[in-house]
């Protein structure tokens, strides 16, 4: 079990050892569990932040008022961002395919 400088036994919130930072030897990391938890908190908490801005009276919110047109316009930029994020990750695949093979080659060749 790790110990303080005081001497006195060093837990996480989770009740699990803390674990030293290499470079910074006084520093404790925390555990994966403690993290995961305040990333909760703080999304939530932006969640909570952002609520009266997106409950605006009359559909009218941050970008004006919601017509058939804005909508429409938005499922469109949707659409268009999912089609070139599959073509943009096929393309970034291909060369990193493209580059296994030829490394799987040269070692073929050299060894």
């Amino acid at each position: 079990m790790a110990t303080g400088r005081t001497g006195r036994s060093c837990l996480t919130l989770a009740g699990e050892p803390a674990v030293r930072c290499g470079k910074l030897p006084s520093v404790m990391s925390s555990s994966r569990r403690s993290q995961i938890v305040a990333a909760l908190f703080v999304a939530l908490t932006m969640l909570l932040v952002a609520a009266p801005a997106a409950l605006a009276d009359n559909g009218v919110g941050l970008a004006g008022p919601t017509t058939d047109k804005t909508v429409t316009f938005f499922c469109f930029g949707v659409i268009a961002f999912f089609a070139i994020l599959v073509i943009v990750m096929s393309l970034i695949q291909g060369r990193l395919e493209k580059r296994k093979e030829m490394r799987r080659q040269d070692l073929e060749r050299y060894g």
